[in-house]
């Protein structure tokens, strides 16, 4: 029998012993269910036949009947579709879980962020294609030439770039994609599905490490898949992929590929070996091996938690353990409490920069707080003088969608107007007019090494990552020198070349060949 921890205050989960039929019922569960979807980010959970402390007592079938007819008239208060996605057996009757999903209307979808980490030649780029378009691999590359961005990285196999891709799922939790003309055309995606995993493709060569850092750093993510061959298990790269995760405490789960290579005996030792070293001391996570439907649930509800790693094992070319993928996926909640962030003053990273003929510069990123609309005056800076530039936002893409407004949260192409596209860089930040941003040129932070073959001592440079910032710095001053592996440290460190717009509580990773560091940023 299920054990259930005691109902929380806060959070996407209600608990209902049993609902009987009445208008004032209908009410009240409608506005729980509504407060509870706003704390899912537009998903939540009801468990009928739980009391408030957690004991499963369940329903008989004539209560549980008449419970699902007043959620069905709740959900249609608060603009929601509800689905039963286990049953369970209590001490006197049935216990169901009910996921539920605000519907789309005139809001936007709800976006997840995951990328997408493991060592070279794992399979994650076939992964990736085989989810989002639902046609199976050849074993020769197929599926990865189908979202690879560049021909070299068709002729060698290997992803160089950071590649978005969307996977959209709709109401009723089907995906949307497989039913497209072009199962990869973001503006479909985006205008049919009530939600959409961003599954962001990264490289898992050491010498795109940088283009690695800019992807997990510059995105946000709710979560990270760390993928791992079945015939090569978790090596190289995809170490010091699951190093990086934990140190910045982002939850994540495992899938194991190409199980249509190896036989059952070393599908057994990569496991195994994969699960001594999730529980290592400096990781000290708890492998569940996804292997039925139950097993989905309870990973969707475990995995915000980040203690717990979800293990998938999947064939790329049968198609052998997809379903369960794309299942999790579907029910795994918003980590990100966006609907917060929406409430603040407009910022955004710069990613990428275009100079397009007819419209001029367009910049991209990931919105991280308030919103911004078009023909309205923002920010951008700052420049290598540390000036903002005020400038007019011309037009609006999300998702090559054209929008009057953007959100936090929403990955958004805006066209600029009153700068000279040659001032602005990747890293430069979009603000509020109404914003008073300071440059800066250096900044005290704690820092701890997670790797570094000698000392680091005052005047060392490493290669700073922070959102989409990517740029030198020195250690002008430690509180203990010199540093070793290990170690933990109040610094002083300065921008060599350029002035960025960074803040208090910025989390950061240095790296300077075989040195990897985390720092958080405590005073400007």
């Amino acid at each position: 029998m299920k054990v259930y921890p005691a109902e929380k205050e806060l959070g996407p989960i209600e608990y209902k012993l049993k609902i009987k039929r009445s208008n004032e019922k209908v009410e009240k569960l409608a506005t729980q269910l509504k407060y509870r979807l706003g704390e899912g980010g537009g998903e939540a959970f009801l468990v009928l036949g739980v009391t408030d402390d957690g004991r499963p007592l369940g329903l008989s079938e004539e209560e549980l009947e008449e419970s699902l007819k007043v959620l069905d008239e709740a959900t249609k208060r608060i603009g929601a579709v509800w689905k039963i996605v286990q049953v369970a057996q209590g001490k006197r009757g049935k216990v169901v879980e009910v996921f539920i999903r605000r519907c789309r209307k005139d809001a936007p979808p709800i976006f997840l962020n995951i990328p997408v980490l493991g060592n070279v030649d794992s399979g994650k780029s076939t992964l990736i294609s085989v989810l989002c378009t639902g046609e199976l691999d050849d074993g020769d590359g197929l599926a990865m030439s189908k979202i690879a961005r560049h021909l070299h990285e068709i002729k060698s196999g290997r992803t160089s770039s950071i590649t978005p891709n969307y996977l959209g799922f709709d109401i009723e939790g089907n995906i949307v994609n497989h039913k497209l003309l072009d199962p990869l055309e973001e503006s479909e995606i985006f205008l049919k599905s009530s939600k959409i995993i961003i599954l962001i493709d990264l490289g898992g060569h050491e010498r795109y490490l940088r283009t690695t850092l800019k992807g997990v750093m510059g995105r946000a993510p709710d979560y990270a898949m760390l993928v791992v061959a079945a015939n090569a298990g978790l090596i190289g790269m995809g170490r010091e992929h699951l190093g990086l995760l934990v140190a910045l405490k982002i939850p994540f789960f495992v899938v194991v590929t190409k199980k249509d290579l190896v036989p059952q005996e070393i599908l057994d030792k990569t496991l195994g070996e994969l699960y001594s070293i999730l529980k290592m001391p400096g990781v000290r996570k708890i492998p569940l091996l996804v292997e039925n439907e139950q097993d989905i649930v309870l990973a969707a509800r475990l995995t915000p938690k980040a203690r717990v790693v979800p293990v998938f094992i999947v064939s790329n070319v049968t198609g052998e353990g997809l379903s369960k993928v794309e299942r999790f996926l579907n029910l795994l909640p918003p980590r990100m409490r966006w609907k917060e962030k929406r409430e603040k003053d407009f910022l955004m990273y710069i990613e990428h920069t275009f100079n397009v003929k007819g419209v001029g510069l367009v910049v991209s990123g990931l919105i991280l707080e308030g919103k911004v609309k078009v023909n309205e005056k923002i920010l951008i800076g700052p420049d290598e003088h540390g000036d903002f530039h005020l400038v007019k936002v011309k037009s609006i893409h999300v998702n090559r969608v054209n929008v009057e407004k953007a959100h936090a949260g929403e990955e958004a192409c805006l066209a600029l107007q009153g700068i000279d596209p040659q001032n602005v860089k990747k890293g430069m930040c979009l603000l509020s007019s109404s914003a008073k941003p300071v440059p800066v040129k250096s900044f005290e932070a704690e820092v701890k090494i997670l790797h570094h073959p000698t000392m680091i001592k005052h005047g060392y440079q490493a290669v700073c990552h922070i959102h989409t910032i990517r740029h030198a710095v020195v250690f002008e001053k430690l509180s203990k020198e010199p540093l070793r592996t290990g170690d933990t440290a109040r610094v002083r460190l300065r921008f060599l070349y350029h002035p960025w717009y960074i803040r208090k509580g910025d989390v950061f990773v240095f790296r300077e060949s075989r040195t990897r560091g985390l720092g958080i940023v405590t005073k400007t």
